[in-house]
């Protein structure tokens, strides 16, 4: 049965597998930041649980130790018993000695054969768990540095294209070389109160977004032919 935090990575490949690809890329993709913060955050909580539970099955060589040597003290004590209640006559006393000393040799030997087992089930499981668990930690520091990476990549080429346009449009307005206005050319050169309204020439001039003059056709009244010296000021269809 599988643990919460391989689940939670292999949601996370499964996520990661089904996200589109960026434009002309095939291998930067694009994620939804606020779905993948949950993933980690998940996986961040349920981490150190799967820690403690490993923990708690190391702790447990202390307990199957204890048992062994509880087990052993009392086979040796059972035997000791046993020793003084043949102790009735010089015969019995020497078969007691003998059986006594069979018993604890017996009991010293299937202590320390309990001990040993249970010293070995205890590293095992210790050494089991502490490769479960770093085998968890690089699954999971893969997926997290695969995540920065894109997000890396992609910020990265975000402020890459806003320089490239700021460093256009600033180029562009330094070739503009646009004139100082000058109070002569605010004011007009005669009050108008000293013609008729009739005698005003229409004129078919209209400022640009520069504040410059151009002049519009009768007919749609659009200025003939605008550019900007030479230069035409796109978007960038880099940006995502």
């Amino acid at each position: 049965m599988s643990s919460r935090i391989e689940q939670i990575i292999e949601e996370i490949e499964e996520y990661i597998d089904s996200c589109k690809f960026q434009p002309l890329s095939t291998t930067k993709i694009i994620v939804n930041k606020d779905q993948m913060d949950e993933l980690l955050r998940e996986l961040r909580m349920k981490t150190p649980d799967e820690i403690k539970r490993y923990q708690k099955i190391i702790a447990n060589k202390d307990a199957i130790l204890a048992d062994a040597q509880a087990k052993a003290d009392g086979m040796i004590q059972e035997a000791q018993i046993q020793t003084n209640e043949l102790v009735s006559e010089h015969e019995i006393m020497q078969q007691a000695y003998a059986q006594a000393n069979e018993i604890v040799t017996a009991a010293t030997a299937q202590a320390q054969q309990i001990l040993d087992n249970a010293t070995n089930d205890a590293n095992q499981i210790r050494i089991g768990a502490i490769h479960y668990t770093d085998d968890l930690l690089s699954q999971a520091e893969s997926a997290i540095g695969r995540t920065l990476d894109t997000y890396t990549s992609k910020y990265d080429s975000l402020v890459n294209s806003l320089q490239e346009c700021y460093d256009m449009v600033r180029n562009n307005r330094a070739e503009l070389d646009v004139p100082p206005e000058t109070e002569q050319s605010v004011q007009s050169e005669y009050p108008q109160d000293e013609y008729p309204a009739e005698e005003y020439p229409q004129n078919n001039y209209e400022q640009d977004a520069y504040g410059q003059d151009d002049y519009l056709d009768d007919e749609n009244q659009y200025p003939n032919d605008m550019s900007v010296s030479g230069y035409d000021i796109q978007e960038d269809d880099t940006l995502d």
